[in-house]
């Protein structure tokens, strides 16, 4: 809990504040039995109702004194809860924004939503309680035990008796719990998952009838989340019960000997009746330190994992790598790769093996092969999603590791696999909160050949996009894609399979218009046709993370028998 309590500092003059209004509020809770004991004892004998009265109105101060002060610590504490989770919240997704891809490998999406949503709710939930109910708890058990023996000291020695027993029960079954809540986290990240991937390839599910398929998969992962959380709950349970028998057990004593004191004259029955308020306000702040422990079980257990997260050392760094004269504005230099660093499993070949090539300023270089080749991980190392396990990326003779990452990817224009696109606007979704100007974004739909079917929408760019495009095309949402990475003039434009949905006419248009408007700007084309790619200055074959091609069209024709297959089973396919 360390890194949380980091958060909390800010909010300490509050926290302080708080404190003081609840032990007000809560001292006033412990006034009520004893001017209950003293009305029955001192006052009525005396028979003056101005007397009751007056104690009567003294009682009702406090009762309202007490729920007011209450009230304003709770609601003190629900605002140091909301603004310290706020933050957590916020730090966390900096950091996961700023992780690199094999950390992202490593931690997994369905995790990190998961801390990022089960486990900042935990955190949240334990602040809240912690200010509310871990001032007032203790303050009622110690100002009960105290005021009870001063009223009373041999049934405060029953209820002494029974307080080690439940101290115990509950710091070994705190224990045994801790670390089931541990795993019933792991097991809600396996359930995220899948709901994940269910919900991402709905439509593929559906088509291909595999509901039922995937209705078990999740049971599966379902059940195991179910089974685990009722182990830590059964474990955890267990307090309510042990305490429940220890103090009920006391309670009979305490009645049985306080019956007996009453009889012989030791004590008054106003006494005894305030003393089992005593007892019934100290059961309950016991019961609420039980809930404390619970929720302090789960939150540790929570804390972990988003320290995990924040405290992930920046493994990619800006690294003072001398920049060499270059006339090319790209360059790979026997660059090697893995998805899976050498050392856990020597078995898996490398992503990318050897990799040279070199592009000038405006000029382009095409990019195809097999499935799982390599083509996308070139451009995940252009990026520095990845550093390179051997090699150099260069952009104009400035390693990439030199770059800070911002500034690295600020010059990109990128068309992703699969990439999506958001609930908003057509015009927001292509200007992508960069504050382009309307004009720029036309022309970028323009170029990309989206501007006819834009401008045939009800609402034009103002039109509002379904989460992940849904109600449009899938030649449409690339359109809207490659205008999107058009819109501000990149440097290097990344084309990742972006064209794959649109007809040959349109590709034909699309590549006319990037020689046309951006013969300054050096494209990197990934393409499942040759006809994406042929006019390319440089195409590059790739196969099992080698190079086994490189040159122009007519070139490769010749001389790669990789590139002829490809280009012959195309032209029968046509």
């Amino acid at each position: 809990m360390k890194t949380i309590t980091g958060y909390l500092k800010p909010y300490t003059g509050r926290m302080i504040l708080g404190f003081l209004v609840k032990v007000l509020g809560t001292f006033m809770d412990l006034g009520l039995p004893w001017v209950l004991a003293y009305i029955i004892d001192e006052v009525i004998p005396q028979e003056s109702y101005k007397l009751i009265a007056l104690w009567g109105v003294v009682m009702l101060l406090l009762a309202v004194g007490a729920r007011i002060f209450n009230v304003k610590a709770n609601q003190m504490a629900a605002k140091v809860g909301h603004d310290s989770i706020l933050s957590i919240r916020h730090d966390l997704f900096v950091r996961i924004q700023t992780l690199s891809g094999r950390q992202l490998d490593q931690l997994g999406i369905a995790s990190l939503i998961s801390r990022m949503t089960t486990d900042t709710y935990n955190i949240h939930s334990t602040i809240g309680r912690l200010q509310r109910i871990g001032v007032r708890a203790p303050i009622i058990l110690v100002g009960g035990i105290i005021i009870t023996f001063t009223m009373e000291p041999v049934l405060t020695v029953i209820l002494l008796c029974c307080l080690p027993i439940i101290g115990v029960g509950i710091f070994l079954i705190s224990r045994m719990g801790l670390p089931m809540y541990k795993v019933l986290q792991q097991k809600i990240d396996a359930m995220v998952r899948v709901v994940r991937e269910n919900i991402t390839g709905v439509r593929v599910i559906k088509a291909l009838s595999k509901n039922d398929y995937e209705r078990r998969r999740f049971a599966e992962v379902n059940q195991a989340v179910c089974s685990q959380d009722f182990k830590a709950s059964r474990t955890m349970g267990a307090m309510n019960p042990m305490m429940n028998m220890v103090l009920n057990s006391a309670l009979t004593v305490m009645i049985v000997v306080g019956a007996y004191r009453v009889n012989d004259g030791y004590t008054d029955v106003g006494t005894i009746m305030a003393f089992l308020s005593y007892f019934t306000m100290i059961l309950n702040a016991v019961m609420s330190i039980n809930r404390i422990f619970i929720d302090l079980s789960k939150s540790s257990a929570s804390a972990a994992r988003i320290r995990e997260v924040l405290n992930t050392p920046y493994d990619q760094p800006v690294r003072n790598i001398p920049v060499q004269d270059s006339e090319y504005h790209i360059e790979f230099k026997d660059v090697t790769f893995s998805y899976h660093p050498h050392g856990e499993d020597e078995d898996v070949p490398d992503c990318l093996s050897h990799i040279s090539f070199a592009l000038k300023q405006g000029e382009s270089l095409g990019i195809i092969g097999s499935t799982g080749s390599g083509k996308t991980t070139v451009i995940n190392l252009l990026m520095r999603f990845y550093d390179t396990d051997s090699g150099e990326v260069l952009i104009h003779g400035r390693n990439v590791q030199n770059f800070e990452l911002a500034e690295l990817r600020k010059d990109f224009g990128v068309v992703f696999q699969n990439d999506i696109l958001f609930a908003d606007t057509v015009y927001e979704n292509i200007n992508f909160g960069r504050g382009l100007s309307r004009e720029a974004v036309r022309d970028a739909a323009q170029y990309a050949q989206a501007l006819p079917f834009i401008e045939s929408l009800s609402t034009g760019f103002d039109y509002e996009v379904a989460a992940k495009g849904a109600n449009f095309s899938g030649g449409q949402k690339q359109r809207m894609l490659i205008a999107r990475s058009l819109a501000a003039h990149p440097e290097i434009l990344i084309l990742d399979d972006s064209s794959s949905a649109l007809d040959y006419k349109t590709d034909a248009e699309l590549r006319k218009a990037l020689r046309e408007h951006f013969d300054g700007t050096t494209n990197i084309i990934i393409a499942q046709r040759i006809s994406s790619i042929y006019q390319c200055d440089h195409i590059m074959v790739l196969e099992d993370g080698q190079c086994v091609g490189y040159g122009k069209h007519e070139d490769l024709m010749e001389n790669c028998e990789i590139y002829r297959e490809i280009h012959e089973s195309q032209m029968r396919a046509e």
